[in-house]
């Protein structure tokens, strides 16, 4: 797919006091306000907070995620060089270049689409003539790389455990090989036993290819196992910033350094 669109190599995504407001019946509310962060290629930027604090709503708008409750009303974001409030061919192309798992993603995964069929409908939407034969293998390659039986594929999704699925929704979201991962809470309902294959494809990827990835977990351990950088939210807002272990940022500490 070759499409002349703005592209960014070194930097994977930049925000620039980004605010996203939710609207629904009642008033519009402020669910991201003023969050400014640059992730370069091939790094990790988790981002914490408690419920209620954005997370999911930041991690949206940067995978495109089309939905007219949630916009950007303030400052800016590019994903691989890519606005973010940009529709028709730019939204097309991030989607493309952005492999997204959403919250809970894994209790709504269409009914009736195999395992298989699920994985593969990145690919198969986007071209409907494309090498059935090429699509299984690359199927195959990631339910293997998953953890899941090869005859996985041909299951339904009520068929398989809650952390099965979620591998599933895991493995859809590789298989476009994305330049950036956006990942809510991936580990739900994954076993501790196996949530090694997440931790292990996102890392031989950022070393491979350089892809960048920004997971929205409080799972602090994760967090360490992946040496990432850290932005934690409360009602919206940037509470402390992290890279390295050492904090950059606090409300409490003149100026600000974003995460880099």
């Amino acid at each position: 797919m070759m499409f002349r669109v703005p592209d960014d190599p070194a930097n994977a995504v930049v925000c620039s006091d980004l605010s996203v407001s939710r609207r629904g019946r009642g008033p519009e509310t402020r669910a991201v306000d003023g969050v400014t962060f640059t992730l370069p290629a091939g790094e990790t930027l988790c981002v914490s907070g408690p419920t209620g604090s954005g997370k999911s709503s930041l991690l949206s708008v940067l995978a495109g995620v089309t939905d007219d409750s949630l916009v950007v009303s303030g400052g800016r974001a590019k994903v691989t060089g890519i606005d973010v409030r940009r529709k028709g061919r730019d939204r097309r192309v991030l989607t493309y270049r952005v492999g997204h798992v959403p919250q809970g993603a894994a209790a709504i995964l269409p009914a009736r689409l195999t395992v298989g069929e699920t994985i593969a409908e990145p690919i198969t939407s986007r071209d409907r003539r494309v090498n059935a034969r090429a699509v299984a293998v690359r199927v195959a390659a990631l339910l293997d790389e998953m953890h899941l039986p090869l005859g996985a594929a041909e299951k339904f999704p009520f068929e398989l455990s809650a952390g099965m699925r979620q591998r599933v929704v895991f493995a859809r979201a590789l298989v476009l090989d994305p330049r950036v991962l956006v990942a809510d809470e991936p580990l739900a309902n994954i076993d501790l036993e196996v949530r090694h294959v997440v931790y292990d494809a996102i890392v031989r990827r950022r070393r491979e290819w350089g892809m960048a990835a920004v997971i929205a977990t409080n799972d602090e351990a994760f967090i360490r196992e992946l040496g990432a950088a850290q932005l934690r939210l409360h009602a919206g807002h940037v509470v402390a910033q992290t890279a390295g272990g050492q904090v950059l940022w606090t409300p409490d500490t003149p100026g600000r350094t974003p995460v880099s």
